[in-house]
C-alpha cells in the first residue's frame, strides 16, 4: 500500500516533514485536491487561486524532478480519499498542520474521522511552530524556539512513484467558480520568488524596512513582501528565519558602511516572523475567534452589517470620499498587498467611524488578500476593530495618516485620479477644494474627526461597563504575550531573551492611543 502526502499550505519539497517521511516507507501519492466548496467562501478570491496555483506548478514540476508526479483533483477530499482507498489502498496519510479558517477546521475533523474508520493513520507535523488544542498558549514561545532551531528537513533524494495514479491539470479559475477579481498585478507565491525576495531584501532592498515600511508607497519596495510565498508554503518560515539569523551573524562584526543592511533591519524582520506564529496561535487555540468576538462585551454588542451595506460598499471599492483610505483600497483591489500599517487603519476606520461588523468588513478585506492567512488575518482583525479587550484602541486620522505616510500626494493622486487638480494642502480633504476640482469624486460617507468622537464615546462606555475588566483579565489570561521564562540560544548563536514582547502595561486601561499619532 502506498503513502499519501496531502499538501495543504505547504507547497514545496523543502523542508517538509511530511514527504521525507512518506519517502523513507515506500511508494508516494502527493496529493493536492482543489475544494470548490473552500472556493466559494466568503473569505476567499480568485487572487488567491492565482497565488496558489503559480506554488502548485511550482511544486509539480518539482515533485517530477523527484519521481512521484502531483496527482491534483477536484472535489470533496473524503471522498477523494475514499476512492483511492478502495482502489490502491492507504497505508498512511501523512500532512501539515494547518491553522486556516473555520471550514478547514471542520473539514481536517472529518479527514480524521475518514482515517479512524478506515483504520488508516493519520499523521501531521507542525510547520509553522503552532501548538495544536486549547492549552496550548503558555507552552508556544518555548516550542517555537525549539522548532525553528531545529535543522530542515532534508529534501528526499526520490521518490517513488504510485503508477496507478492518473495526472490531471491544474484547475483553472471557472472549474472551481471563480471569476477574475481586478487584481491586475498578481504576486506569485513560488519558492523561486521567496529566495529572490529574500536574497534582494539582504543585498540591500530591506535598507529602509524600519522607516519605509510604515507607508504605503515605499512600504511596497521596503517590505520583505515574504507574506505570499509564506502564505502558500512555497518556503517555510522555518526557513527563512534561519536564513535571517545567519546573515545577521557576519553583520554584527561588520563595520556600518559595510553592511548591505542594517542589523536592526533583520532584528525586526525576525520579530515580525515570531508575531506571525503568535498570531497564528491565537486562532489555534481558539478557533471560533473567526467569527466570535474575543471579549463577551464587545460580542453582545455587535450590530449586524448586510453584506450589501452601502458604506461597506463605499469602503471596500474605494469610494469612500476620504482619499487616503480610497487609495489604499484601488490599490489594494489592483495589487492583492497592502503594508500593515495600512492595513490596520483601512479596518480601523471600518469598524471605528463607519460602525461596520469586524466579522463582514473582515471578509471583504480577506478576499482582497493575496496573502490571505486566517490564522493572522481574524486576530489581527478583531484587534484593529478594538474587539479583544486587553489592546489600547487605535483610532487612525485618515487625514492625519495621508499626510503623514504620502507628504507629497504621489500615492493618492496615482490610486485616486479624480483629485489630480486638488491642491496638495487639502489633497486629503477634498471637501475643502472647489467643486471644479473634484470631477467626479464622492463626498464623505462620514465627516472623519466626528466620526472618531463617537466611536470613541461607544467604546468608552462600552469598556466602563460592569464585569468588562474581570472579562478582559480571562482573554489576556488566555491569550496575552508570555515572556520566555529562560534564555536560549537562537539559530544564530545570538542570546534571545524572550519571543513575544512583554505585555504592554496599558494593556487593561480606558486610554485610547493618540488618533493624531496611533502607530502600529
Amino acid at each position: 500500500m502506498i503513502q499519501v502526502v496531502w499538501f495543504k499550505r505547504d507547497l514545496r519539497i523543502e523542508d517538509h516533514a511530511p514527504l521525507a517521511a512518506a519517502a523513507s516507507a515506500g511508494p508516494v501519492l502527493p496529493l493536492y485536491v482543489a475544494e470548490p466548496e473552500y472556493w466559494h467562501l466568503p473569505d476567499v478570491s480568485a487572487r488567491q487561486w492565482i497565488t496558489q496555483r503559480a506554488a502548485l506548478d511550482e511544486l509539480s514540476q518539482s515533485l517530477a524532478v523527484l519521481g512521484a508526479p502531483l496527482i491534483v483533483r477536484v472535489g470533496n477530499i473524503v471522498e477523494i480519499l475514499e476512492r483511492i482507498y478502495s482502489t490502491v489502498g492507504i497505508a498512511r496519510l501523512l500532512a501539515h498542520e494547518e491553522t486556516g479558517n473555520l471550514w478547514t477546521f471542520k473539514r481536517d475533523i472529518a479527514v480524521r474521522a475518514f482515517c479512524k474508520r478506515c483504520k488508516i493513520p493519520f499523521q501531521e507535523f507542525s510547520q509553522t511552530g503552532v501548538l495544536r488544542g486549547t492549552g496550548a498558549r503558555d507552552q508556544w514561545a518555548a516550542h517555537f524556539g525549539r522548532f525553528t532551531s531545529a535543522p530542515l528537513t532534508k529534501m528526499p533524494e526520490r521518490l517513488v512513484a504510485v503508477p496507478q495514479a492518473k495526472i490531471a491539470a491544474l484547475p483553472m479559475l471557472e472549474t472551481l467558480g471563480l471569476q477574475e477579481d481586478g487584481c491586475l498585478e498578481p504576486q506569485l507565491g513560488t519558492r523561486q520568488a521567496a529566495l529572490g525576495l529574500l536574497d534582494s531584501f539582504l543585498d540591500g532592498r530591506g535598507a529602509n524596512y524600519r522607516r519605509g515600511m510604515s507607508s504605503p508607497l515605499s512600504g511596497a519596495t521596503a517590505c520583505s513582501r515574504l507574506s505570499v510565498p509564506l502564505a502558500t508554503g512555497a518556503v517555510s518560515v522555518r526557513e527563512v528565519l534561519q536564513r535571517l539569523y545567519a546573515a545577521r551573524r557576519p553583520l554584527v562584526d561588520a563595520p556600518p558602511t559595510a553592511r548591505a543592511v542594517p542589523v536592526t533591519a533583520l532584528d525586526s524582520l525576525i520579530a515580525r516572523l515570531h508575531w506571525r506564529s503568535h498570531f497564528t496561535q491565537k486562532l489555534e487555540s481558539e478557533p471560533e475567534l473567526e467569527v466570535r468576538s474575543f471579549h463577551p462585551a464587545h460580542q453582545g454588542a455587535r450590530t449586524t452589517t448586510a453584506p450589501d451595506d452601502p458604506m461597506l460598499n463605499a469602503w471596500a471599492t474605494g469610494q469612500s470620499g476620504i482619499p487616503f483610505i480610497d487609495a489604499c483600497m484601488r490599490s489594494l483591489i489592483a495589487t492583492g498587498w497592502l503594508n500593515f500599517r495600512m492595513r490596520a487603519m483601512v479596518q480601523s476606520f471600518a469598524s471605528y467611524h463607519l460602525g461596520l461588523d469586524w466579522r463582514v468588513s473582515g471578509e471583504r478585506l480577506a478576499r482582497l488578500f493575496s496573502d490571505y492567512e486566517p490564522g493572522i488575518h481574524w486576530p489581527q482583525v478583531q484587534m484593529q476593530s478594538g474587539q479583544t479587550g486587553i489592546n489600547t484602541p487605535r483610532i487612525y486620522n485618515p487625514v492625519k495618516q495621508g499626510r503623514d505616510q504620502d507628504p507629497d500626494g504621489r500615492f493618492t493622486r496615482q490610486w485616486v485620479p479624480e483629485l489630480a487638480r486638488v491642491p496638495l494642502a487639502v489633497l486629503q480633504t477634498p471637501w475643502l477644494a472647489t467643486g471644479a476640482e473634484l470631477a467626479s469624486y464622492p463626498q464623505p460617507i462620514v465627516e472623519p474627526e466626528t466620526a472618531a468622537r463617537l466611536a470613541k464615546d461607544r467604546l468608552t462606555a462600552l469598556r466602563r461597563s460592569a464585569g468588562y475588566r474581570e472579562a478582559a483579565l480571562e482573554v489576556l489570561k488566555k491569550h496575552g504575550s508570555r515572556k520566555r521564562q529562560s534564555d536560549r540560544k537562537a539559530p544564530s548563536g545570538r542570546l534571545v531573551r524572550r519571543i513575544v514582547p512583554p505585555l504592554p502595561s496599558d494593556q487593561l486601561s480606558l486610554q485610547f492611543a493618540d488618533q493624531e499619532s496611533s502607530t502600529n
